[in-house]
């Protein structure tokens, strides 16, 4: 009859659904689906890296609860991998950089490392403070890039482990001594990383002197991003929204020529979600003198003393769905299109990475501020804190609430 079940019948099913229960059981099927068990912990580990200098170096894998992973090596601080989930929850590393420390030693454009003392460029090499002129390596001829020919980037960082219930993070530490590339004063710096669940990757940097001698200081990450995946190609699709209404000009060795501009009317004007690649090949003069994209953003603030942590930058990949902001409580932001990846470096998936293959979004105080009273001041004095925050927040376009 309709509607019932015999009794031969009834126990092949109850056979069945036990058979297949046990199935589950063996192969860690169990509780697949909508019953599926609660996200563990985030969690932290670490393995060896190779040496520099003879000096032990480890690379740490941070992950959180929803599988988000980054990987942080000591050396340099590097940033050398962030694996994120496109809009199908599909996950890829969206940062460039190399498989081994050897590379990053010998060969890398600064991709993820902390940069210091001085992010960007100094005119020169020299800068004046207190009556006192003081001379830095010329690394970027004619002038001193990214603290010189030994910044941060290139030392091995002491690494402590941070655990909790929603977060994960690591924290390292460097002094820098008085004279360091040529910088006045004895600086201790720490910067802590901490990835939490909800997709942020956190950067808190700090730094004091240890003496009486005043310096200056401008940190800044270097991660290389192509929401794409690592190695999938140019970066010209994906779309690019800056917080800031004006810029500052650079002369032929990208030093700014002391100006700050309206970005209106320019290709550099990006207070409207843009493809990276729309405009890059246009004939304006400071697009022609960077050869793209290498310039400092003035971000959208009431006042040079306010501090508050705002949206500086918004990258979107259209085809996997995610989505980068960037969030700081710097004053401004330099934005990089790669121009002089030349195809000579061999990245983590084993391909080349050509022009435009990666973006920096470099929160930071202008490039040569010592040289441009009119800029925000990097001067740390005895006694004083340096203190900035910048995040990088990760999402998809599936619908979730904006965050920023």
């Amino acid at each position: 009859m309709h509607g019932t079940i015999s009794g031969s019948r009834r126990v092949r099913l109850v056979m069945a659904l036990a058979a297949t229960a046990l199935l589950m059981t063996v192969f860690g099927l169990a509780g697949a689906g909508a019953s599926s068990a609660a996200p563990g912990p985030p969690t932290i580990s670490k393995q060896p890296f190779g040496t520099v200098d003879g000096q032990p170096v480890d690379l740490w894998t941070l992950t959180n609860s929803n599988r988000m992973e980054v990987k942080i090596t000591n050396y340099g601080g590097i940033l050398q991998s962030i694996r994120v989930p496109d809009r199908r929850g599909r996950f890829a590393n969206v940062t460039l950089g190399f498989t081994n420390v050897d590379d990053y030693v010998a060969k890398s454009p600064f991709f993820g490392a902390i940069i210091g003392r001085y992010a960007n460029r100094i005119a020169k090499g020299t800068f004046t403070l207190n009556g006192n002129t003081y001379h830095l390596p010329i690394n970027n001829d004619p002038n001193s890039l990214h603290g010189g020919t030994k910044g941060f980037d290139k030392h091995v960082w002491a690494a402590t482990p941070i655990t909790g219930k929603s977060s994960v993070g690591l924290q390292l530490t460097l002094t820098s001594p008085d004279t360091d590339m040529g910088y006045p004063g004895t600086l201790a710096v720490r910067v802590t990383y901490t990835l939490t669940n909800s997709g942020d990757i956190r950067m808190d940097y700090h730094a004091m002197l240890l003496d009486n001698i005043p310096t200056v200081i401008n940190l800044t990450n270097h991660a290389y991003f192509n929401l794409a995946g690592e190695g999938s190609g140019d970066v010209y699709n994906q779309v690019l929204r800056i917080n800031g209404g004006h810029y500052t000009p650079v002369d032929a060795t990208l030093i700014p020529t002391g100006a700050i501009d309206p970005v209106a009317g320019t290709p550099l004007d990006f207070t409207r979600p843009t493809a990276i690649g729309q405009r890059i090949r246009d004939s304006f003069p400071q697009i022609v003198i960077a050869q793209g994209y290498d310039h400092n953003w003035v971000l959208n603030r009431p006042s040079q003393q306010d501090h508050s942590l705002i949206l500086a930058a918004r990258a979107q990949d259209p085809g996997s769905g995610r989505i980068l902001d960037v969030l700081t409580t710097e004053p401004g932001l330099q934005f990089y299109s790669g121009n002089f990846l030349d195809g000579t470096l061999v990245g983590t998936s084993g391909k080349v990475y050509r022009q435009s293959d990666g973006f920096t979004l470099e929160t930071q105080h202008y490039p040569d501020s010592p040289n441009h009273a009119n800029f925000p001041s990097t001067v740390l004095n005895p006694g004083s804190a340096f203190d900035s925050t910048t995040i990088y927040r990760f999402r998809t376009d599936r619908g979730d609430d904006d965050r920023s």
